[in-house]
Protein backbone atom coordinates (compact mmCIF):
# COMPACT_ATOMS: atom_id res chain seq x y z
CA UNK A 1 0.00 0.00 0.00
CA UNK A 2 2.88 2.74 0.73
CA UNK A 3 4.00 1.60 -2.77
CA UNK A 4 1.00 2.77 -4.52
CA UNK A 5 0.56 5.59 -2.21
CA UNK A 6 4.17 6.65 -2.93
CA UNK A 7 3.13 6.24 -7.41
CA UNK A 8 -0.12 8.38 -6.18
CA UNK A 9 2.69 10.91 -5.03
CA UNK A 10 4.99 10.94 -8.15
CA UNK A 11 1.74 11.74 -10.31
CA UNK A 12 0.27 14.46 -7.99
CA UNK A 13 3.64 15.91 -8.20
CA UNK A 14 3.41 15.77 -11.92
CA UNK A 15 0.38 17.18 -12.04
CA UNK A 16 1.20 19.93 -9.20
CA UNK A 17 3.93 21.58 -11.44
CA UNK A 18 1.70 21.45 -14.52
CA UNK A 19 -1.34 23.29 -13.07
CA UNK A 20 1.11 25.95 -10.83
CA UNK A 21 1.44 27.88 -13.43
CA UNK A 22 -1.90 27.65 -15.12
CA UNK A 23 -3.19 28.81 -11.48
CA UNK A 24 -1.18 31.47 -11.40
CA UNK A 25 -2.03 33.07 -14.61
CA UNK A 26 -5.26 32.27 -15.02
CA UNK A 27 -5.09 33.80 -11.56
CA UNK A 28 -3.53 37.19 -12.87
CA UNK A 29 -4.79 37.39 -15.76
CA UNK A 30 -7.97 35.38 -16.49
CA UNK A 31 -6.35 33.45 -19.65
CA UNK A 32 -7.11 29.91 -20.36
CA UNK A 33 -3.67 28.99 -22.11
CA UNK A 34 -4.47 26.10 -24.02
CA UNK A 35 -0.49 25.57 -25.19
CA UNK A 36 0.06 25.25 -21.50
CA UNK A 37 0.48 21.52 -22.38
CA UNK A 38 2.26 21.92 -25.21
CA UNK A 39 4.93 23.73 -22.88
CA UNK A 40 5.28 20.63 -21.48
CA UNK A 41 6.14 18.74 -24.38
CA UNK A 42 8.32 21.85 -25.13
CA UNK A 43 10.09 21.33 -21.55
CA UNK A 44 10.27 17.22 -22.77
CA UNK A 45 12.00 17.90 -26.09
CA UNK A 46 14.94 20.27 -24.57
CA UNK A 47 15.65 17.33 -22.84
CA UNK A 48 15.61 15.31 -25.61
CA UNK A 49 17.40 17.61 -27.63
CA UNK A 50 20.39 18.73 -24.29
CA UNK A 51 20.92 15.07 -24.42
CA UNK A 52 21.59 14.68 -28.52
CA UNK A 53 23.66 17.66 -28.66
CA UNK A 54 25.17 18.71 -25.72
CA UNK A 55 25.40 15.46 -23.81
CA UNK A 56 23.59 17.12 -20.74
CA UNK A 57 21.61 14.54 -18.55
CA UNK A 58 18.48 15.13 -17.19
CA UNK A 59 19.26 16.92 -13.84
CA UNK A 60 21.28 19.31 -16.05
CA UNK A 61 18.34 19.79 -18.70
CA UNK A 62 15.50 20.87 -15.47
CA UNK A 63 17.18 24.75 -15.65
CA UNK A 64 18.04 24.73 -19.24
CA UNK A 65 14.00 23.85 -20.22
CA UNK A 66 12.89 26.28 -17.57
CA UNK A 67 14.63 28.95 -19.45
CA UNK A 68 13.43 27.79 -22.77
CA UNK A 69 9.96 27.51 -21.65
CA UNK A 70 9.81 30.30 -20.38
CA UNK A 71 11.08 32.49 -23.18
CA UNK A 72 8.69 30.98 -24.81
CA UNK A 73 5.55 32.09 -22.71
CA UNK A 74 6.82 35.39 -22.52
CA UNK A 75 7.38 35.65 -26.21
CA UNK A 76 3.72 34.24 -26.38
CA UNK A 77 2.10 36.72 -24.01
CA UNK A 78 3.76 39.51 -25.85
CA UNK A 79 2.80 39.03 -29.28
CA UNK A 80 -0.53 37.43 -28.52
CA UNK A 81 -2.06 37.48 -25.09
CA UNK A 82 -1.22 40.86 -24.60
CA UNK A 83 -3.78 42.16 -27.22
CA UNK A 84 -6.86 40.45 -26.30
CA UNK A 85 -7.39 40.98 -22.20
CA UNK A 86 -10.61 40.40 -21.51
CA UNK A 87 -11.69 38.81 -24.24
CA UNK A 88 -11.69 34.92 -22.75
CA UNK A 89 -12.78 33.22 -26.01
CA UNK A 90 -10.74 35.15 -27.81
CA UNK A 91 -7.68 34.06 -25.93
CA UNK A 92 -8.28 30.33 -25.34
CA UNK A 93 -8.96 30.67 -29.41
CA UNK A 94 -5.20 32.33 -30.13
CA UNK A 95 -3.16 29.89 -27.57
CA UNK A 96 -5.43 26.56 -28.88
CA UNK A 97 -3.57 28.16 -32.03
CA UNK A 98 -0.64 28.27 -30.99
CA UNK A 99 -0.27 25.13 -29.40
CA UNK A 100 -1.03 23.94 -32.95
CA UNK A 101 1.77 25.27 -34.21
CA UNK A 102 4.33 24.45 -31.46
CA UNK A 103 3.36 20.52 -32.21
CA UNK A 104 3.85 21.18 -35.83
CA UNK A 105 7.09 22.76 -35.44
CA UNK A 106 8.49 20.11 -33.97
CA UNK A 107 6.68 17.46 -36.38
CA UNK A 108 8.07 18.73 -39.00
CA UNK A 109 11.08 20.09 -37.42
CA UNK A 110 10.64 23.94 -37.90
CA UNK A 111 9.96 23.46 -41.15
CA UNK A 112 13.48 22.15 -42.63
CA UNK A 113 11.78 18.51 -43.30
CA UNK A 114 10.38 20.47 -46.15
CA UNK A 115 13.84 20.57 -47.67
CA UNK A 116 15.32 17.39 -46.35
CA UNK A 117 17.02 18.25 -43.89
CA UNK A 118 16.89 16.73 -40.53
CA UNK A 119 17.39 17.33 -36.69
CA UNK A 120 17.76 14.22 -34.27
CA UNK A 121 15.58 14.58 -31.44
CA UNK A 122 12.69 16.21 -33.69
CA UNK A 123 10.09 15.11 -36.02
CA UNK A 124 7.55 12.48 -35.68
CA UNK A 125 8.80 9.92 -34.47
CA UNK A 126 9.36 8.52 -30.43
CA UNK A 127 11.83 9.59 -28.42
CA UNK A 128 13.62 8.32 -24.95
CA UNK A 129 15.50 10.07 -22.56
CA UNK A 130 18.45 7.74 -20.61
CA UNK A 131 17.85 8.44 -16.98
CA UNK A 132 21.19 8.66 -14.67
CA UNK A 133 22.19 5.34 -13.20
CA UNK A 134 22.06 7.35 -9.77
CA UNK A 135 18.43 7.47 -10.31
CA UNK A 136 17.92 4.14 -11.83
CA UNK A 137 16.56 0.92 -9.26
CA UNK A 138 15.58 1.74 -5.75
CA UNK A 139 15.85 3.46 -2.88
CA UNK A 140 14.71 3.34 0.93
CA UNK A 141 12.52 5.57 2.71
CA UNK A 142 11.22 4.76 6.01
CA UNK A 143 11.54 1.16 5.87
CA UNK A 144 10.12 1.17 2.23
CA UNK A 145 12.09 0.63 -1.30
CA UNK A 146 10.56 3.30 -3.84
CA UNK A 147 11.57 4.38 -7.17
CA UNK A 148 14.46 6.47 -7.11
CA UNK A 149 13.28 8.11 -10.13
CA UNK A 150 9.83 8.65 -8.61
CA UNK A 151 11.27 9.96 -5.50
CA UNK A 152 13.36 12.62 -7.18
CA UNK A 153 9.85 14.26 -9.11
CA UNK A 154 9.07 14.40 -5.53
CA UNK A 155 12.06 16.39 -4.48
CA UNK A 156 12.24 18.87 -7.50
CA UNK A 157 9.07 19.69 -6.89
CA UNK A 158 8.88 20.30 -3.41
CA UNK A 159 11.68 22.64 -3.86
CA UNK A 160 9.80 24.34 -6.64
CA UNK A 161 6.64 24.89 -4.97
CA UNK A 162 8.59 25.82 -2.04
CA UNK A 163 10.38 28.62 -4.51
CA UNK A 164 7.13 29.84 -5.51
CA UNK A 165 4.97 30.06 -2.21
CA UNK A 166 8.37 32.67 -1.72
CA UNK A 167 7.92 34.09 -4.88
CA UNK A 168 3.96 34.81 -4.56
CA UNK A 169 4.44 35.15 -0.49
CA UNK A 170 7.49 36.56 0.48
CA UNK A 171 8.50 39.25 -2.31
CA UNK A 172 7.46 42.38 -3.53
CA UNK A 173 7.20 40.90 -7.11
CA UNK A 174 4.27 38.12 -5.44
CA UNK A 175 2.86 41.36 -3.99
CA UNK A 176 2.18 42.75 -7.20
CA UNK A 177 0.57 39.59 -8.35
CA UNK A 178 -1.86 39.35 -5.80
CA UNK A 179 -2.43 42.98 -6.41
CA UNK A 180 -3.49 42.26 -10.03
CA UNK A 181 -5.36 39.17 -8.90
CA UNK A 182 -8.06 40.90 -6.29
CA UNK A 183 -8.07 44.46 -9.12
CA UNK A 184 -6.24 44.83 -12.05
CA UNK A 185 -7.51 48.52 -12.49
CA UNK A 186 -6.41 49.31 -8.75
CA UNK A 187 -3.44 47.65 -8.92
CA UNK A 188 -2.15 49.66 -12.59
CA UNK A 189 -3.12 53.26 -10.80
CA UNK A 190 -1.03 52.29 -7.36
CA UNK A 191 1.53 52.73 -9.90
CA UNK A 192 1.94 48.58 -10.50
CA UNK A 193 3.40 47.68 -14.23
CA UNK A 194 0.76 45.47 -15.11
CA UNK A 195 1.87 44.01 -18.59
CA UNK A 196 5.67 43.93 -17.30
CA UNK A 197 4.12 41.97 -14.08
CA UNK A 198 1.80 39.85 -16.24
CA UNK A 199 4.43 39.00 -18.66
CA UNK A 200 6.91 38.05 -16.06
CA UNK A 201 4.19 35.51 -14.63
CA UNK A 202 3.35 34.35 -17.51
CA UNK A 203 7.12 33.00 -18.22
CA UNK A 204 7.39 31.85 -15.26
CA UNK A 205 4.03 29.61 -15.24
CA UNK A 206 5.44 28.48 -18.70
CA UNK A 207 8.70 27.53 -17.01
CA UNK A 208 7.29 25.19 -13.91
CA UNK A 209 5.36 23.59 -17.22
CA UNK A 210 8.89 23.23 -18.82
CA UNK A 211 9.99 21.37 -15.91
CA UNK A 212 7.18 19.22 -15.76
CA UNK A 213 7.98 17.83 -19.01
CA UNK A 214 11.41 17.26 -17.99
CA UNK A 215 10.10 14.85 -15.51
CA UNK A 216 7.90 12.98 -17.76
CA UNK A 217 10.42 12.46 -20.59
CA UNK A 218 11.66 10.61 -17.84
CA UNK A 219 9.38 7.79 -17.55
CA UNK A 220 7.73 8.77 -20.69
CA UNK A 221 7.95 8.49 -23.89
CA UNK A 222 8.33 11.70 -26.03
CA UNK A 223 6.53 12.86 -28.87
CA UNK A 224 4.82 15.63 -30.34
CA UNK A 225 1.65 15.09 -28.71
CA UNK A 226 2.00 14.41 -25.26
CA UNK A 227 0.93 17.75 -24.27
CA UNK A 228 -2.19 17.42 -25.16
CA UNK A 229 -3.95 15.86 -22.21
CA UNK A 230 -1.74 17.61 -19.67
CA UNK A 231 -3.52 20.86 -20.11
CA UNK A 232 -6.95 19.02 -19.49
CA UNK A 233 -5.20 17.78 -16.04
CA UNK A 234 -3.79 21.22 -15.24
CA UNK A 235 -7.41 22.85 -15.52
CA UNK A 236 -8.89 19.87 -13.32
CA UNK A 237 -6.86 20.96 -10.89
CA UNK A 238 -6.76 24.47 -11.08
CA UNK A 239 -10.65 24.15 -11.05
CA UNK A 240 -10.66 22.25 -8.04
CA UNK A 241 -8.52 24.00 -6.04
CA UNK A 242 -9.36 26.98 -6.58
CA UNK A 243 -8.61 30.02 -8.73
CA UNK A 244 -5.67 31.25 -8.13
CA UNK A 245 -4.89 29.47 -4.71
CA UNK A 246 -1.48 28.27 -4.38
CA UNK A 247 -2.59 26.17 -1.11
CA UNK A 248 -6.06 24.40 -2.94
CA UNK A 249 -3.72 23.76 -6.33
CA UNK A 250 -1.33 22.03 -3.91
CA UNK A 251 -4.38 19.78 -1.81
CA UNK A 252 -6.01 19.19 -5.63
CA UNK A 253 -3.32 17.87 -7.31
CA UNK A 254 -2.56 15.49 -4.57
CA UNK A 255 -6.37 14.36 -3.80
CA UNK A 256 -6.30 13.75 -7.73
CA UNK A 257 -2.88 12.17 -7.84
CA UNK A 258 -3.29 9.33 -5.44
CA UNK A 259 -7.02 8.60 -6.45
CA UNK A 260 -5.52 7.93 -10.05
CA UNK A 261 -2.84 6.26 -8.46
CA UNK A 262 -5.42 4.04 -5.78
CA UNK A 263 -7.82 3.57 -8.52
CA UNK A 264 -5.46 2.68 -11.67
CA UNK A 265 -3.43 0.19 -9.14
CA UNK A 266 -6.92 -1.96 -8.35
CA UNK A 267 -8.68 -1.43 -11.86
CA UNK A 268 -7.39 0.52 -14.60
CA UNK A 269 -6.42 3.91 -15.56
CA UNK A 270 -9.43 4.62 -17.60
CA UNK A 271 -11.42 3.83 -14.68
CA UNK A 272 -8.69 5.99 -12.51
CA UNK A 273 -9.77 8.79 -14.91
CA UNK A 274 -13.08 8.65 -14.56
CA UNK A 275 -12.83 8.27 -10.95
CA UNK A 276 -10.62 11.54 -11.15
CA UNK A 277 -13.50 13.80 -13.56
CA UNK A 278 -15.94 12.81 -11.02
CA UNK A 279 -14.60 13.48 -7.98
CA UNK A 280 -13.36 17.23 -9.68
CA UNK A 281 -17.00 17.51 -10.46
CA UNK A 282 -18.37 16.61 -7.43
CA UNK A 283 -15.95 19.47 -5.72
CA UNK A 284 -17.34 21.69 -8.75
CA UNK A 285 -21.14 21.23 -7.80
CA UNK A 286 -20.52 21.30 -3.96
CA UNK A 287 -17.89 24.03 -3.79
CA UNK A 288 -18.27 26.16 -7.11
CA UNK A 289 -15.34 28.04 -6.72
CA UNK A 290 -13.19 25.33 -5.80
CA UNK A 291 -11.82 24.12 -2.73
CA UNK A 292 -10.12 27.17 -1.64
CA UNK A 293 -10.35 30.36 -3.91
CA UNK A 294 -11.14 33.94 -3.29
CA UNK A 295 -12.14 34.59 -6.69
CA UNK A 296 -14.92 32.80 -8.80
CA UNK A 297 -14.41 31.62 -11.86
Amino acid sequence: MAEIIFIGLSLSSILLLVALGLAITYGAMGVINMAHGELVMAGAYVTVLSGIWLHLNIIAAIPLAFLVTALIGYLIERLVVRRLYGRLLDTLLATWGVAILIQQAVRLEFGLSFFGRHIAGLGVGLQNVTVPEALTGAITIGGVQVNAFRAFIIGVTVVLTFATWLLMYRSSFGVQVRAIMRNPNMAAACGINVQRVNALTFAYGSGLAGVAGVMMSGFKTVFPDMGTPMVVDGFLVVAAGGVGSLLGTILSAGLLGQINGIVASVTNDILARAMVFAVVILIIVLKPRGLFSYRGR
